[in-house]
């Protein structure tokens, strides 16, 4: 499958805004996201097969780093390597951008996520305690640009 990563639009947050809760994750409200948007200092970019929105991903820019706040694929494209795509797409704009750090955060319990970050050289250098609905720890994950 093929899938073209671009700047989120305005019709883009329109065709995935009343989605976001079942076809994406339970993370961002339709506010938070328009939110994001509209920030001078977030960046936020979407995976598309022909015409639909399949993923999307938000880094914030701050004073000294990039920070990755989201990434997600929808339910039904799971395992088709969008996520691969967004965040090489982001690294790409990091590195163009002269910053020379990027971080995250990852909920401990999951494995998954925590691997997919390590292969792209994300190392562990910190936790938020309690960070996830006040129960689960936040793994925070640096990558430093070369």
């Amino acid at each position: 499958m093929n899938f073209e990563i671009s700047e989120m639009t305005e019709s883009d947050f329109n065709t995935i805004a009343d989605s976001l809760a079942t076809d994406f994750d339970d993370f961002w409200s339709k506010d938070s996201l328009q939110n994001e948007l509209a920030n001078e200092r977030s960046k936020c970019i979407v995976a598309r097969r022909n015409s639909e929105v399949v993923g999307f991903a938000s880094i914030w820019f701050g004073v000294d780093e990039v920070h990755l706040t989201n990434i997600v694929t929808k339910k039904s494209f799971r395992h088709l390597g969008i996520g691969k795509l967004l965040l090489e797409k982001l690294i790409d704009i990091v590195k163009t951008s002269g910053y020379k750090t990027f971080t995250l955060e990852v909920n401990e319990q999951n494995e998954v996520a925590l691997d997919f970050y390590k292969k792209y050289e994300f190392k562990c250098v910190g936790r938020r305690k309690k960070y996830y609905n006040g129960v689960d720890d936040a793994i925070i994950m640096t990558m430093e640009i070369s």
